[in-house]
Parts: C-alpha cells; structure tokens; sequence
C-alpha cells in the first residue's frame, strides 16, 4: 500500500521528487562532447626542430606530404614554439574531411620526411580520448606478466623423420589433412566436418591452410592445425597469398556493408569488393572496388557478361610492391607495407591488357642494380602496332620493347628463374581467316636482352609451359576444325624443345620431337624439372596420361645429340574423368583426381611415382579437392645442394632399407594376424572334437582315432624361434551321408 502525503518525511519527499524527474534529456543536450569537430585533425610527431625564422619554410615542406593523401594549406598547419623561440617537433594539422584525416594517419605513418626524421601521424581525437582525465592512473601499475605459453610451431612437418609430405583431402563434407605413405594407406592427422564452406588452399610456403567461409577467411597452422588468424570479410570467393606469405588478397561480388562497432573493418571498407591484408597482424591495409571484364564483344545489342579479373593484384617476387591494371588505361603499382602508390600516380598505358612480374630478382648482364622487372603488352591501336615492354621498378624504366603485327593475343610467360620471358602471339592472316602462332623469347640475363624467335609453329598454340629452373619447354598445338566438322575437335600435336648444346650457355632454342594426332591439353611440370606430365583433363571421353623424361639415362637418337635433351616416354597411364593433375613438391609423386565439381561420375583420387606406375585408386563418394602441402625454400646452400646430388645413390641405400624393414614390418603383421586366427580356429576344433568324443562315449560308439589325435597334435604357433612358419588347414568334403540315431 502507497504510504498518503500526511505520513511523508520531508527526506522521502526529496527522494520521491528525484526518482520522478528525468534529466536526460538535459545531459544528453548540454553534454561537452570532447570528439566533436576535432575528427578532422592529426598530430604529426617527428619533426625537426628549427628555429622561428625557417618555421614557414619548415610548414611548406611538410605540405608536400600531407597534401599527397587529401587537402590542407598552410593556415591549416599549427606549429607551437617554445621559449627558446623554437618549434617542439609537432604540429597539429586540419584536414577538410575526416576520412582524410584517416587517410593520413594510414599512409603517412612511418614515412620518412627526410634521411633524419619519419613521421609520426595519429588522431587528435584519439589522443583526446586516450589521454582524458580519469584514464590515466596518476600511480605506475606494473603490469601483470602472463605465464609463457609455448605455441606450436608452424613448421613442424618440416621435422617428420621420414620425410613424409602432406596433402589436403575434400570430400563430402569433411577436409582432412594426411601423411602420405606411399603404397600403404594415408596417415590421418587431422579430419573435420563442416572446415570449409567454398574450398581450402595451402600458403604459397606450406605454412597455413585458409578455410572459405561466409564470415571470412582462417589460417589454420601448427601440428594440431590450430586457429591463427582470421580475415573477416563477408561472403568473400576468392583468396590468394602473396609469394612470401605477407599478405593475402580477398574478394567479394557483394560490396561490404561494414555494421557499427566492428574492431577491424571501418567505414573505409564501406561498399568495396577487395581487401589487401596484413598477415602478421591480421589487419586491412587497403580496400578497393573491383573491376569486372566483359568476356566479348556485344552482339545484337546485348551486352556480354563480366567476368572478375582475378587475381586482382599482382605481387614483385620480393613483395616490395603489388601491382593492378585498370584494363586499357594503367597499371597502379603500390609499395609495402603502407600500400602507397608508387611515385604518387598511375603509369599511363594506353590499351594495356596485361602484365606479369618476373619470378625473380634476375641478374642482367652491365646492370649493378637489380630491380623488380614487370612485363606488359598493349595491342594494335590505329596504325600503331602491338607492343610488349619490359619495365624495370621502381625506376619504372623501359628496358625493352618489340613491336607485333597482325596481332589477335598474346600471353606472358615467365621462366621461374626469371633467365627468360617467352611471348605468345597468335596472329591473324590479313584475311583473318586463318589463325597461326610465333613465340618471341625475351632472353633477361644476356646483353641488351636479345629476342629469339620460333616461328615454325604453324597451328595455334593452346597450352605452353616452362621447365622449372630449367631452360626447356613444351607446348601443345591444334589446328582449325575443318568445315561441317565443328562437333569433332581437331587432333593435338605436343611439341617438346631445348637449347643447343654451346659451352656453359644455353644455344637457341630447338625443336626435340613433336608427338602427333593427341588429345593433350596440359602439361605439369615436376617441381624440381627433368620430368613432365601431358595430359587429357575435363574430357568426357579421352584420359591419357603421359609421363615424360627430358633426360633419359639410356642411349640418345642421333638427331637429338646436339640438345640439352634425351626425351623418353616412360609409361601411359588412364584415369577415367580426370579433371586434375598435381605433384608433389618433392616431385616424387603424382596425384590425378576426378572433382565433383566438374562431373559427378567415379569421383577420387589416385596416386602415382614420377615414372607413372600407379601406387594406389582412391575412389571417393563426393570427392572435391586435393591438395599437396607446398614446401618452404631449402635452407642449404649450392654447393651443399651438390653434394647431396653427388652422393645420392649412398642416401638411397638407406631409404631402399626403410622401405623394406616397412615391408617386413607389414609382412609380420599379416603373419601374426594369421597366427591369432589359425589358433583361435584349432581351438574351437578341440572343443568340438571333446564335445564329439563325450557324445560318442555317452551312446557307446567308437571314437575316430586319426580325428582325435589331429586335433590334440596339431601345432598352435610357429617353428623354432626366428623362423616364420604359416599353416593352413584345408578341408574337403568327399562324401556325405546322414545318419538317424535313437
């Protein structure tokens, strides 16, 4: 019951009045709020400190920074002096925007201002938040050291003592990670459901397996395959790492709509499609909107659809820049790890269609400073011919250029080592009714970077692909189809070339042999070389199989003599809907597997030795992905390289006795298996023959001897100690009568 007015104290009547009167409003609308109009300002730390006199000129320098990542002027820079009438080494400066200011603090940060002093770039407003009163504790607490926690170490597979590798399995529902054994079957070591939803893909080093899903991107590490890093970036498609594993590119159809409150993406990502991620801290760098293809011409008035240019940036074989082609106009090329644009703007590229960075630092012949070499071609634009050029970064020098004619396309190919550059050209007839190709090679490491042409090519060439760390190449060619005969596709010639032998140098590049009327349309090359496959993939009704050997140890045909060469067919093997092909990074073994995602008929997965003896068929209900896990660079050294390969018949002997102590291993325990089974069924015989022998006695008939002393005589283990011994009971019935007793 409400107590009436008359009993109310003058206390309770000043506690009722509080409880009923709302302030809110007031507070809320009165409130001094520190963040606000200062969102536009930063604080620039690490300036010299000069005198008065040579402030303003101090200020106009600073300008040429600031202004690189939005607008401010002079006014806007405020440069406090001390009593000595001198700056303090700071100064606040007002952007027009906030996402300037943003911009300022990501990209200038860290920037040297000169050879003595780099910038420090923060918010004020953070500094106002962090520093207010009441945050800071006016005593020094000692912060509290965590116990160490040892983590797991990211390459500990590296360490197996057989050195085992490992790949990734995906299939159904479930992506598990395995050993593999050779001819027996794989070791598990991690198997899980629901791990991915899109796919799984190994770092370029073997480090991490990234898992797809519809938050983001996760790097899973270590030997038990635990959590490391996490990428959130909704509904994103498509990954890719950079060649050291600095970084990894994300993409998403759908522009990201970033929700209030989340501690990695800002509004900054707001409405993009791509993000560049920092690896090490799992934060964005920089986030860009896409830019789609059109996959032809429109007919009729109908546009083609689009399709995404991926991968969308390119990384330098050192990951000191990454490079994008806005298509037909430029390629951005940007410095890491603060992701700005090399000297401030785009190279202008009228008409570019493509680029490739060389895979590696090469060493030019008369060159002491060795930058990054970027490769690019633009084509036929009005009289102007088609044109490739080599750019060498950062000086963004044009070192070489060639000039085409009669250009359809043209692709890139780089040599690992980066020693040559090989340019496809499909050319056009002047009727344009016919189609041919030429290869122009580039070669990088010689003087004035010389270009070799083969030009013996009389059919278009649909695949081609270098030997890695090697000087030798394979290429598969087809002609037109004939008229009335589209439905048919015309037969494939594989053709395989090396250089002339010529001292220490390579000669020009020749033709070794050409294999006629295939249906070859890729090649995988061993990761370590000598040793290539040709194969038929997503065909749906040709399988073949070709494992190659570029230096076979027998007798060499006479015409071949003069090449770095000796070409061998080792075996051919089938696999019924292969859709993929890839070895291990040890190029000891084979995989060929048939993906649900391009048909669903005898899905799996089947292993193979360099040479193409088939160790294993892995059939797999739902089977989608198979991947090795890559290896790290080897840390020895050249000449340790050497003498590993000098002494390997020595190493050999030792695995060859691995191989059969495993075999013994095996052998002993399908022994001991039949042991334990043979026993087991002696004993139940015993038991019978007691059973039998009781029943005899109990109706007064004669025991049968030779049974009884059978199953009391008959062994149980095996022969004398160290001595293998397998025995094996057949029974045999000659005849068989029933008999009535009672």
């Amino acid at each position: 019951m409400a107590p009436s007015f008359d009993t109310l104290t003058e206390q309770d009547f000043h506690e009722e009045e509080e409880e009923e009167v709302d302030f809110s409003d007031l507070k809320e609308q009165y409130e001094v709020k520190l963040e606000e109009g200062l969102d536009t300002f930063v604080v620039i730390d690490g300036l010299p400190v000069v005198p008065e006199d040579s402030k303003q000129k101090l200020v106009k320098f600073l300008l040429r920074k600031l202004n690189t990542v939005g607008h401010t002027s002079e006014d806007a820079v405020f440069m406090p002096l001390n009593d000595q009438g001198k700056t303090e080494g700071y100064a606040f400066v007002e952007y027009e925007t906030p996402e300037q200011a943003i911009q300022a603090v990501k990209q200038l940060h860290g920037v040297p201002l000169d050879k003595k002093h780099t910038l420090a770039v923060n918010k004020l407003m953070d500094i106002e938040r962090y520093g207010r009163e009441g945050r800071i504790d006016e005593e020094y607490q000692a912060p509290s050291v965590e116990a160490f926690q040892e983590k797991e170490h990211l390459r500990s597979w590296m360490g197996d003592a057989h050195a085992r590798d490992q790949f990734a399995l995906f299939r159904n529902e479930k992506v598990g990670v395995f050993w593999n054994n050779k001819t027996n079957p794989p070791e598990n070591v991690v198997d899980r459901a629901h791990w991915t939803q899109l796919f799984v893909q190994w770092s370029p080093k073997g480090t991490f397996l990234a898992s797809v899903h519809q938050q983001g991107v996760q790097l899973w590490g270590g030997a038990s395959f635990s959590k490391q890093k996490r990428f959130p970036h909704p509904c994103v498609q498509l990954i890719e790492f950079s060649p050291l594993e600095g970084y990894l590119t994300t993409w998403s159809s759908r522009p990201i709509q970033v929700e209030e409150g989340d501690p990695i993406l800002t509004y900054e990502e707001e409405g993009k499609n791509i993000i560049v991620w920092d690896i090490e801290t799992g934060k964005p760098l920089r986030s860009f909107v896409s830019h789609e293809l059109a996959a032809g011409p429109a007919v009729d008035d109908i546009q083609p659809k689009k399709k995404v240019q991926w991968p969308a940036f390119k990384w330098s074989s050192d990951e000191k820049y990454v490079a994008r082609m806005l298509q037909g106009q430029s390629i951005s090329i940007y410095e890491l790890p603060n992701m700005n644009l090399l000297g401030r703007t785009s190279i202008k590229i009228e008409g570019v269609s493509d680029f490739e960075w060389s895979p590696a630092t090469t060493t030019r012949e008369g060159v002491k400073t060795y930058e990054q070499l970027l490769s690019f071609w633009t084509p036929e634009i009005g009289s102007n011919p088609a044109r490739v050029a080599l750019m060498t970064v950062p000086s963004k020098e044009i070192v070489r250029t060639r000039n085409l004619f009669n250009v359809s396309d043209v692709k890139l190919h780089w040599q690992s080592q980066g020693a040559y550059l090989c340019v496809k050209v499909d050319r056009h007839s002047k009727s344009k009714k016919s189609m041919a190709t030429n290869l122009e090679i580039f070669r990088i490491r010689e003087k004035g970077v010389p270009v070799e042409v083969v030009d013996s090519l009389k059919e278009t060439v649909i695949n081609f692909s270098w030997e890695p760390n090697g000087s030798r190449f394979v290429l598969i060619t087809t002609g037109e189809a004939a008229p009335g005969a589209a439905v048919v596709a015309p037969k494939a010639s594989v053709s395989f070339f090396a250089p002339e032998k010529k001292g220490t140098t390579a000669g020009n590049f020749k033709l070794i042999r050409t294999i006629e009327k295939k249906n070859s349309n890729a090649i995988y090359w061993s990761p370590k070389g000598r040793f290539v496959v040709v194969a038929t993939v997503h065909s749906q009704s040709n399988f073949d199989i070709d494992f190659w050997d570029m230096d076979f140890e027998g007798e060499k045909v006479e015409a071949e003599k003069d090449l770095a060469a000796n070409l061998q067919l080792m075996k051919t093997v089938e696999h019924y809907g292969v859709t993929d092909i890839e070895w291990d990074p040890t190029g000891r073994f084979v995989v060929t597997s048939a993906s649900v995602w391009t048909h669903s008929m005898e899905n799996g997965w089947n292993m193979h030795t360099f040479s193409g003896t088939t160790l294993s068929e892995n059939p797999t209900e739902k089977f989608k992905q198979f991947a090795w896990r890559p290896r790290p660079a080897t840390l020895l050294s050249k000449e340790e390289q050497k003498q590993v390969r000098k002494n390997l018949r020595e190493y050999s002997k030792e695995f060859d006795e691995e191989d059969r102590y495993a075999v013994d291993i095996a052998n002993t325990a399908v022994v001991e298996t039949r042991k334990r089974v043979l026993s087991e069924w002696l004993a139940w015989m015993r038991r019978e023959k007691e059973i039998s022998s009781e029943e005899k006695e109990a109706f007064g008939l004669p025991e049968d001897a030779d049974s009884a002393k059978l199953a009391k005589d008959a062994p149980i283990g095996g022969g004398e100690e160290g001595d293998t011994v397998v025995e094996e009971l057949v029974e045999e019935i000659i005849e068989e009568t029933e008999e009535v007793i009672g």
